[in-house]
């Protein structure tokens, strides 16, 4: 149990010490008297600040509560170790929707009173195990975005992938990002498979129904190779994914794939059209979103995730700087028109299918992300599917508990 602590100068600032240490950064340490809820997040820059605006409004309404964000850039590794260490934050978000089934058996992840039923479906489910609610999906986003500037991309690009794979444009392309470099590729590729082979294949793959060397996940990657060959895509596995998407600005690349909060474009560009986007998969949209779940028994981080999924707090966030979007239906009032247009993607009748390296075995979409880097430097792609195949089959032997969650894709109705 995590109640009220009453510490000690010294003690309160070699406990913030230690934090940092472990952490790249504390966003805060805590003052004495007041009920003290860690919570473990990767955000950084204006994501965290929008983020931070949310606690501080929690905090004035409850003054005897104080939060403490510990930001780490390698929330895989230091929620493992902390849980491992039996010194797990109070909330952490969840490195993937894979680490809720994993903690919630590990009886790491504690089950929460949050009604959750105005979020839309694949995320309602994926935060769920046995009827009970063990994660929320504070903030979502649709990657099946290409975005590109309207005076300079004339016509528009077109809405699917075989057509603009026809297109002269140059992609903006970069791939390097720390710990989980390849990711903006494996996105890639796992949205075209969706568009062009659907739903149920795209469930059979993330599961391990469908083999990595198949003919459609070959076909995927070789469209991806093929929209990428004129953006260099040796320079892009060194290239940061924050740095090509700048590119687009002084027309030195023309097209952006991926989510809004991820593409880093300037908000009064995208405020006011000069920076627009389509949709190459209109039936089908792999989406993702940050989970939220409870390592503690303290009911002031119950109240703390009650309140970060609430309509308030989801209304308050999302329109702030970081282009959050809620996946709770009711939430539709947004100040950006950009965010308006997408946020209502998730409620208008698309298939959404939960990003697929979100949902792997772990081992799985680190050698994913690993093949993306070789692939775009050039390695044979038959080489590449089939050691990702062997990667995929010693995972099921060795990991038999894991399973992808379930439903990976849903087609939620207009409210």
């Amino acid at each position: 149990m995590r109640g009220p602590r009453s510490r000690g100068l010294t003690a309160r600032l070699a406990r913030c010490a230690l934090v940092v240490g472990l952490l790249l950064a504390a966003a805060a340490c805590g003052e004495p008297g007041k009920d003290r809820v860690t919570i473990m997040v990767p955000w950084s820059d204006t994501e965290f600040k929008a983020f931070y605006s949310v606690i501080k409004a929690f905090e004035r309404d409850n003054p005897g509560i104080d939060v403490e964000p510990q930001i780490t850039r390698a929330l895989t590794q230091q929620l493992d170790a902390a849980v491992a260490a039996d010194a797990a934050p109070d909330l952490a978000v969840l490195p993937s929707v894979g680490a809720i089934a994993k903690y919630q058996k590990q009886g790491e992840l504690k089950p929460l009173e949050v009604r959750t039923e105005s979020y839309v479906e694949p995320f309602r489910s994926l935060g769920m195990r046995e009827g009970k609610v063990y994660a929320v999906p504070v903030k979502a986003d649709v990657k099946s975005l290409v975005w590109y500037v309207p005076k300079a991309v004339v016509p528009p690009p077109p809405e699917n992938w075989p057509a603009l794979r026809a297109r002269p444009e140059t992609w903006c392309l970069g791939l390097e990002s720390g710990l989980v470099s390849g990711w903006p590729g494996a996105d890639w590729i796992a949205d075209i498979l969706l568009a062009e082979e659907g739903a149920d294949t795209y469930e059979a793959w993330v599961s391990g129904r469908l083999k990595w060397n198949s003919q459609q996940v070959d076909d995927a990657w070789t469209a991806w190779g093929d929209l990428i060959e004129s953006g260099d895509p040796e320079a892009a596995s060194t290239r940061k994914f924050s740095d090509a998407t700048d590119q687009m600005a002084d027309r030195t690349c023309s097209l952006g794939h991926g989510a809004l909060s991820a593409m880093g474009l300037p908000a009064d560009g995208v405020r006011d059209g000069t920076y627009t986007f389509v949709t190459p998969s209109p039936k089908a949209l792999e989406v993702s979103a940050d989970f939220v779940g409870k390592f503690s028994d303290s009911t002031s981080a119950e109240r703390l995730i009650a309140y970060l999924a609430s309509e308030s707090a989801q209304r308050t966030w999302v329109n702030r700087p970081g282009y959050a979007i809620s996946a709770n239906e009711r939430v539709t009032g947004y100040a950006d028109p950009a965010q308006a247009r997408i946020a209502d993607m998730l409620r208008s009748g698309h298939t959404l299918c939960f990003s697929a390296a979100d949902a792997m075995d772990p081992d799985v979409t680190a050698a994913f992300y690993r093949a993306v880097l070789d692939y775009a430097n050039g390695k044979d792609l038959e080489g590449l599917l089939d050691a990702l195949e062997r990667v995929q089959q010693t995972a099921e032997r060795e990991t038999p508990a894991f399973a992808a969650p379930e439903p990976l894709c849903a087609t939620p109705s207009r409210p």
